[in-house]
């Protein structure tokens, strides 16, 4: 499903799970049209199989288990999990139109992210020294990530995105030092107690995105 606006950005919302390498030939094809004028700018949403990826800064030591695929993503950061259940967003925007300003846009993508999360009354917080979305678990009493953040950016056009878990396998992190974080854990709207679907999810990202990237 496509849907233009009238800037120049499109949504797409890829259907099934997309093998990790598809996803960054595709990113890598679209990133080179928006540089080139020849295509618009494109939120991807998609799912992947169980699949870790290391970032730029990803040492061995943040592989625990190697229990599913492993493939260099090229983004900042350390080590992630993608899987059923969690919506990854692949961001491709041309930042010379939008200001060239890596921190600026890595802080759109986190309040992106807290506002979508509030639409289901999740209040989902940055932290000082932590990559990613956090949310505190009264049940649990503890403070879990929720939401991954990892971008490229190559000539002004960034690639790579966010990762929002909605009801991903928990347990599949276990393979990985998340981030690199390891005295905290991660969480998912389900865990929290809210059941809502992956189109629910899509609702709220796509209707935050207009009030922090206009």
């Amino acid at each position: 499903m496509t849907q233009p606006r009238s800037t120049g950005l499109a949504w797409q919302i890829a259907e099934g799970l997309t093998p990790y390498p598809e996803a960054l030939a595709r990113m890598e094809t679209q990133v080179a049209g928006i540089r080139a004028g020849t295509a618009e700018e494109l939120v991807w949403l998609v799912e992947h199989p169980p699949t870790y990826t290391a970032g730029t800064s990803a040492t061995p030591e943040g592989l625990v288990d190697p229990r599913f695929p492993v493939f260099r993503a090229g983004r900042g950061g350390q080590w992630t999990y993608h899987g059923p259940g969690q919506r990854t967003a692949y961001v491709m925007l041309d930042l010379t139109r939008r200001g060239r300003d890596v921190r600026a846009y890595v802080h759109g993508l986190e309040e992106w992210v807290i506002r979508a999360l509030d639409r289901f009354n999740v209040k989902g917080e940055r932290r000082a020294g932590r990559v990613g979305i956090w949310v505190a678990d009264p049940a649990r009493g503890t403070e879990d990530k929720i939401g991954a953040i990892g971008v490229r950016v190559t000539r002004w056009v960034s690639w790579h995105g966010i990762a929002l878990n909605i009801d991903p396998d928990l347990d599949h992190f276990g393979g990985i030092v998340p981030c690199g974080i390891s005295q905290h854990g991660v969480t998912s709207l389900h865990r929290l107690g809210i059941p809502a679907t992956m189109a629910e999810a899509d609702m709220a990202l796509m209707a935050a995105w207009g009030e922090v990237f206009g």
